[in-house]
């Protein structure tokens, strides 16, 4: 098989990270958590301050004047950047606020590391400014789970297997035969950056270029490219994959079990810690007291019982990604043209505004799919798939929801029909379809300008897809495997 072509003008930007575990003994994972925390507390200030500039900005009769513009006066946005240069709403502005603070902890982080906890900041409080967000929030403490360097010279170093980090030296375990990470380390190493998960710490490299390809024994490449146009209709815990050759309904992350009574008892367990060390730090009818400075006091069962529950979701992350990996290469073996439909998974966690009851009077539950969402994670899914394209020099194309319209679509009637969402199957012609491999199969046949498909081709394809897509309804009536309720199944 030969290795497949990619874009030599996206090669030279890409970039990949490789996750090793570092050998840590106990003084050293002391010495990383203090330094996190450190880091924690430096982004909770740059965070006030830059809360302080904003809130003087807001409140001046300039910022008034300039907001009242109409948003097509190309003025409005040149007098905004002024405005914010002004009352120092800049990324540079605030490395200079955080200078004093790392001399202060030069002896923990070095300069490089603090500015780039101010990037970061910045990079968050940007959702504010352009009010893409109402509120950023403050880091609790543990919270914050990683730092990063700015180039792999100074601060943060990987130096012969090992991290190199004012004063600390701690062994990165490379596996003997792990060839992948020896052929990446090969490559250059932008910078570092310290990860802890659970009770875990690594050491991610964040290497220029590409990721370089796995071979099995026989010296062929283990990753497979396709050539076919793929079309996946994404949902919260399911995904229809459409191609010339294949159909798919698969549940994400099958791997997944969540252990929800585990995690509810050790919450439980928690609270009751909590409650019973820190009675000043709440209220009489149980919430917390604002203001109430203290600091909490956790104690040692309370902090073993914490540990517990990052391990049980450290875990369920890896075992998510792993899972979210390989169904992403599955797709890129069918083809590297991939199309899906734009959603906002952030509209789909929130609960419902309006109270609605039933036939006998009782009150609908405003939950919607949070869990399944945290569960599932489409959204990285849709993330991972989009970098392994790019790697490839091409992308995630997404298309125009609102006209596309593709779960309302009927290429046979060449009309528009709502559905309910408890309707799993659709009637196409004579033909019974499972509702989301043939929004998939819609999504597949989309034109050029992503915002309608292409009637001509779905007419053409639609008896070989009927085809295959009674071959995967018959292996998922056969499979032993858990079938997700929304498959219809």
């Amino acid at each position: 098989m030969t290795k497949p072509k990619r874009n030599s003008t996206k090669e030279s930007k890409a970039n990949f990270v490789l996750t090793l575990k570092l050998d840590t003994e106990i003084y050293q994972e002391d010495i990383l958590d203090k330094r996190l925390d450190i880091g924690r507390r430096i982004y909770n200030a740059c965070l006030n301050e830059l809360n302080k500039r904003y809130r003087l900005m807001v409140e001046s009769k300039e910022y008034q004047r300039a907001i009242k513009l109409p948003k097509k006066d190309k003025s409005r946005n040149e007098r905004l950047q002024e405005l914010n240069k002004k009352y120092k709403l800049t990324e540079y502005s605030l490395h200079d606020f955080v200078k004093p603070m790392q001399h202060h902890f030069k002896k923990d982080l070095d300069a490089l590391t603090v500015q780039k906890i101010a990037t970061r900041c910045f990079e968050a409080f940007k959702g504010k400014i352009y009010h893409r967000a109402k509120t950023i929030h403050f880091k609790k403490q543990g919270e914050l789970h990683s730092l990063e360097g700015k180039s792999n010279a100074t601060g943060i170093k990987f130096r012969g297997n090992t991290l190199i980090w004012n004063g600390l030296s701690i062994k990165v375990l490379v596996k003997p035969k792990d060839d992948y990470a020896k052929m990446a380390l090969l490559q250059t190493i932008k910078y570092c950056r310290v990860v802890k998960n659970g009770a875990n710490y690594y050491l991610q490299l964040v290497i220029e270029g590409i990721p370089p390809e796995k071979i099995n024994k026989k010296g062929e490449f283990r990753r497979k490219v396709g050539s076919s146009k793929v079309g996946i209709d994404i949902g919260t815990q399911t995904v229809g994959v459409t191609s010339d050759e294949k159909v798919s309904l698969l549940e994400l992350a099958p791997e997944i079990n969540t252990p929800y009574r585990v995690i509810r008892k050790l919450q439980r367990k928690m609270d009751c810690s909590r409650r019973a060390n820190n009675p000043n730090k709440f209220n009489e009818n149980g919430t917390i007291n604002r203001s109430n400075r203290e600091p909490w006091v956790r104690s040692k069962h309370y902090q073993s019982d914490q540990l517990k529950l990052q391990k049980i979701q450290g875990k369920l992350s890896h075992i998510r990604k792993q899972s979210h990996e390989r169904l992403a290469n599955e797709i890129i073996s069918q083809g590297t043209e991939v199309y899906v439909e734009t959603m906002s998974f952030k509209g789909l966690q929130r609960r419902a505004q309006t109270t609605t009851k039933n036939k006998r009077g009782k009150i609908h539950r405003k939950k919607r799919w949070g869990k399944s969402l945290a569960n599932k994670a489409p959204a990285m899914f849709l993330t991972i798939l989009d970098n392994k394209l790019k790697h490839l020099g091409t992308e995630l194309h997404r298309i125009n929801t609102t006209e596309v319209k593709a779960s309302q679509y009927n290429h046979v009637e060449d009309n528009y029909g709502k559905k309910e969402l408890n309707e799993r199957w659709t009637m196409i012609g004579e033909a019974r379809i499972q509702r989301d491999l043939y929004s998939s199969f819609l999504i597949m046949n989309i034109n050029p300008d992503l915002s309608s498909i292409n009637r001509v081709q779905c007419l053409e394809k639609f008896e070989k897809f009927k085809i295959i897509h009674d071959i995967e309804i018959e292996r998922l009536k056969a499979s032993t495997n858990r079938k997700i309720s929304s498959m219809g199944i």
